[in-house]
Protein backbone atom coordinates (compact mmCIF):
# COMPACT_ATOMS: atom_id res chain seq x y z
CA UNK A 1 0.00 0.00 0.00
CA UNK A 2 1.31 3.06 -0.88
CA UNK A 3 1.45 5.77 2.01
CA UNK A 4 0.70 9.59 1.39
CA UNK A 5 3.95 11.86 1.66
CA UNK A 6 2.45 14.26 3.60
CA UNK A 7 -0.19 15.61 5.91
CA UNK A 8 -1.26 18.97 7.57
CA UNK A 9 -1.46 18.22 11.19
CA UNK A 10 -4.44 20.89 13.05
CA UNK A 11 -4.36 21.12 16.70
CA UNK A 12 -7.80 22.03 17.80
CA UNK A 13 -8.95 22.41 21.18
CA UNK A 14 -10.70 19.17 22.57
CA UNK A 15 -14.04 20.96 23.07
CA UNK A 16 -14.45 21.23 19.14
CA UNK A 17 -17.05 18.39 18.31
CA UNK A 18 -15.71 15.09 17.43
CA UNK A 19 -16.90 13.78 14.17
CA UNK A 20 -15.97 11.44 11.41
CA UNK A 21 -17.89 13.91 8.50
CA UNK A 22 -15.44 15.42 6.71
CA UNK A 23 -17.68 19.12 5.94
CA UNK A 24 -17.85 19.23 9.83
CA UNK A 25 -13.76 18.75 10.51
CA UNK A 26 -12.86 20.79 7.57
CA UNK A 27 -14.48 23.57 9.50
CA UNK A 28 -11.59 23.41 12.49
CA UNK A 29 -9.20 24.30 9.89
CA UNK A 30 -11.05 27.68 9.30
CA UNK A 31 -9.36 30.75 10.88
CA UNK A 32 -10.03 30.41 14.70
CA UNK A 33 -10.49 26.99 14.84
CA UNK A 34 -6.93 25.24 14.67
CA UNK A 35 -4.02 26.94 17.48
CA UNK A 36 -1.38 25.20 15.55
CA UNK A 37 -1.14 23.55 11.98
CA UNK A 38 1.95 22.45 10.69
CA UNK A 39 2.93 20.49 7.40
CA UNK A 40 4.46 16.87 8.14
CA UNK A 41 6.34 14.87 5.55
CA UNK A 42 7.08 10.96 5.04
CA UNK A 43 10.12 10.60 7.01
CA UNK A 44 10.41 6.66 5.81
CA UNK A 45 10.62 5.39 8.92
CA UNK A 46 8.60 3.22 10.90
CA UNK A 47 7.48 4.94 14.53
CA UNK A 48 7.20 3.05 17.90
CA UNK A 49 3.36 2.58 17.56
CA UNK A 50 4.21 0.59 14.11
CA UNK A 51 2.95 3.41 11.63
CA UNK A 52 4.90 5.87 9.48
CA UNK A 53 6.05 8.66 11.16
CA UNK A 54 5.73 11.49 9.39
CA UNK A 55 7.99 14.91 10.68
CA UNK A 56 8.04 18.88 10.23
CA UNK A 57 7.04 22.29 11.63
CA UNK A 58 8.08 21.35 15.25
CA UNK A 59 6.03 18.31 14.96
CA UNK A 60 6.42 14.30 14.81
CA UNK A 61 3.81 12.35 13.78
CA UNK A 62 2.94 8.47 13.58
CA UNK A 63 -0.21 8.07 11.23
CA UNK A 64 -1.98 5.37 10.50
CA UNK A 65 -2.41 5.93 6.30
CA UNK A 66 -5.44 3.56 6.24
CA UNK A 67 -7.69 4.86 8.70
CA UNK A 68 -6.00 8.65 9.00
CA UNK A 69 -5.47 8.28 12.53
CA UNK A 70 -2.40 10.04 14.86
CA UNK A 71 -1.47 6.79 16.51
CA UNK A 72 2.02 8.79 18.27
CA UNK A 73 2.03 12.31 18.37
CA UNK A 74 5.35 14.96 19.66
CA UNK A 75 4.65 18.40 19.42
CA UNK A 76 8.04 20.80 20.18
CA UNK A 77 9.63 17.35 21.55
CA UNK A 78 6.64 17.04 24.37
CA UNK A 79 3.25 15.07 24.52
CA UNK A 80 -0.03 17.02 23.31
CA UNK A 81 -0.99 19.15 25.43
CA UNK A 82 -4.18 18.70 27.61
CA UNK A 83 -7.05 19.92 25.70
CA UNK A 84 -6.30 19.98 22.31
CA UNK A 85 -6.78 16.94 19.33
CA UNK A 86 -4.83 16.76 16.68
CA UNK A 87 -6.84 16.29 13.39
CA UNK A 88 -5.32 15.93 10.02
CA UNK A 89 -5.86 16.79 6.53
CA UNK A 90 -4.24 14.51 3.89
CA UNK A 91 -1.86 17.34 1.65
CA UNK A 92 -1.47 15.24 -1.81
CA UNK A 93 -5.70 14.54 -2.51
CA UNK A 94 -7.34 17.13 -0.24
CA UNK A 95 -9.33 14.79 1.71
CA UNK A 96 -10.21 15.37 5.34
CA UNK A 97 -9.85 12.96 8.18
CA UNK A 98 -9.71 13.15 12.32
CA UNK A 99 -6.93 11.51 14.10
Amino acid sequence: MSHPQSYEILLVPRFVEDTTDAEDTADAAEPGGAVRSAVVSATGETGASGYPRYSGEGIVADIDPATHSVEALLVDGAELALGLSARIKEKDTGADAEG
